[in-house]
């Protein structure tokens, strides 16, 4: 309805404005510009304010809902790791905006950096720093720059983004993705973590050990040697208990299943 105002009074303001110039232009009065028209550029000074208010204030309503900000409906998701924040000075219902710049990678392999301002509520602040991994959508062969948080996506499409996109960085092999879709549900204890001193790309190499519980209750022990991200390391620490996949016709390898967000 609010939309629906706005559109209907820019429509006579314009129609007023264009009939106020006109016939500014052509009367013989001595004050021609003075006219019943005058009306039509007061409406437009009074409502093209509100109407940009109104759509700036849409979009920051459909972010607080949990909805994709509006040209991102259905967009593809990617994951975008924090390069640095800062507040716009904007804040709604106490959340403030963030102006959030990103290094985004997608699932077919492609990076780049692009700019996302998002509301974030107090409490997950702490979530929005450098380093941090969030998944974003974005529109391919976009030239703007832009990118917003996929507030909208289930866990279950942003953890499938996040695992092709480590595929795709070689952060993790055909195999043990084939495993996170493939495999079985199970838990596992944590009975060891150690660093072998080696490291590939910036990821330590780890020898993990894991006492694994199938589905059906029975267990077995596993000694692992993979890179972790550093931002894993936390959840994989000796006495935790994690989640795993793993082939029941194979169980030489597990992938361990580590918050996107921890």
């Amino acid at each position: 309805m609010f939309k629906l105002i706005n559109t209907l009074a820019l429509i006579v303001g314009l129609a007023c404005t264009a009939m106020f110039v006109y016939t500014g232009l052509t009367s013989d009065a001595m004050i021609p510009w003075v006219n019943g028209w005058m009306a039509g550029p007061i409406i437009l000074l009074t409502v093209l304010p509100f109407a940009m208010i109104g759509r700036l204030f849409d979009g920051h309503m459909r972010e607080l809902r949990g909805q994709v900000a509006k040209g991102f409906e259905n967009a593809p998701i990617a994951i975008g790791t924090v390069v640095s924040v800062s507040r716009t000075g904007l804040t709604v219902n106490d959340q403030p905006q963030l102006e959030i710049l990103f290094d985004v990678d997608t699932a077919d392999g492609q990076s780049f950096r692009a700019v996302s301002r998002s509301l974030v509520d107090l409490t997950e602040l702490a979530a929005v720093v450098p380093g941090a991994m969030l998944p974003v959508r974005y529109r391919p062969g976009s030239t703007d720059g832009r990118v917003v948080i996929a507030v909208d996506a289930p866990q279950a499409e942003m953890q499938a983004a996040f695992d092709r996109v480590r595929v795709a960085k070689g952060l993790v092999t055909p195999r043990q993705l084939h495993i996170a879709e493939q495999g079985l549900d199970g838990r596992a204890v944590v009975l060891a973590l150690a660093p072998t001193g080696e490291i590939q790309g910036d990821r330590a190499v780890m020898d993990i050990d894991l006492r694994i519980t199938r589905f059906d209750g029975t267990t077995f022990d596993l000694k692992q040697r993979k890179p972790v991200d550093g931002s894993a390391v936390a959840q994989i620490q000796p006495g935790m208990v994690v989640r795993v996949k793993y082939l029941p016709h194979d169980e030489s390898e597990v992938v361990i299943l580590t918050a996107l967000n921890p």
